[in-house]
C-alpha cells in the first residue's frame, strides 16, 4: 500500500536509487497504490553523472510493496521492501536491467517489457 509521500527503492539501473511517491495515476481520490500501479515520483537519491538527477519528477510502476497481494488461488506473496520501475511516457522501463523477483500479474497489466528483464518472476 503505497500512499503519497512513501520512499520507495529502485528496481533498476536507470540511475535513482530512492524515490518519493506524490501521486497516484489512474484515479482522482485513490489514497494506496498496490503492485502494478503507475505513480508519479520525485528522485530523493540518484547516483552520479547518470542521465536522472535529484528532485526530478518521473513516472514509475510498483513492483514490490511490503502489504502482502493475494491471488485467486489463495497464495499470498509479501516483499520485504517497497520497490518501483521508472518507466517513460509509453510505459517502458528507462533502464536496462531490473533487479529483484517481479509479480506474474505485471504480465496481465501490459508492462511485459519489465517482465521480461527481470531475472526472477513470482
Amino acid at each position: 500500500m503505497i500512499q503519497p509521500q512513501t520512499y520507495l527503492n529502485v528496481a533498476d539501473n536507470s540511475g535513482a536509487r530512492k524515490l518519493m511517491c506524490i501521486r497516484i495515476i489512474g484515479a482522482s481520490n485513490r489514497r494506496y497504490a498496490h503492485i502494478g500501479d503507475v505513480i508519479v515520483a520525485v528522485i530523493k537519491e540518484a547516483i552520479p553523472n547518470t542521465t536522472l538527477e535529484r528532485s526530478e519528477v518521473v513516472r514509475a510502476v510498483i513492483v514490490r510493496t511490503c502489504k502482502e497481494l493475494k491471488r485467486k488461488n489463495g497464495t499470498i506473496i509479501r516483499y520485504d521492501d517497497n520497490a518501483a520501475v521508472v518507466i517513460d511516457q509509453e510505459g517502458n522501463p528507462k533502464g536496462t536491467r531490473v533487479f529483484g523477483a517481479i509479480p506474474r500479474e505485471l504480465r496481465q497489466l501490459n508492462f511485459t517489457k519489465i517482465v521480461s528483464l527481470a531475472p526472477e518472476v513470482l
